[in-house]
């Protein structure tokens, strides 16, 4: 078993996922922003889930994971591509919750 991958992907997995909520934080005026942010977090998890489950026979659990993530990207990327078309912009500012 080599523990320096296991330890070098763990820990390059811990610092995507804490970048990614740092830079969601930063933009988080912008809807392709946040979605961008929110996809390398899920990025970081799947190559920890990835770099803990490596050492055993649960590979598979690895791909649900990845189609899940597939998955709400195409969902968030449907969904800023309508707001898009219907207010013109993607600032959060532009949405207003009191209009029908």
């Amino acid at each position: 078993m080599n523990f320096g991958f296991f330890f070098s992907s763990f820990f390059l997995s811990i610092i995507m996922v804490f970048m990614g909520a740092i830079s969601l934080i930063v933009q988080r005026f912008h809807f392709l922003m946040s979605l961008i942010s929110l996809e390398f977090m899920v990025l970081g998890l799947f190559l920890l889930l990835f770099s803990v489950v490596s050492f055993g026979y649960e590979g598979y659990l690895c791909f649900i994971v990845l189609s899940f993530a597939s998955c709400e990207a195409a969902l968030g990327l449907g969904l800023l591509v309508s707001l898009v078309r219907s207010h013109g912009s993607d600032f959060i500012s532009i949405v207003s919750l009191y209009e029908c």
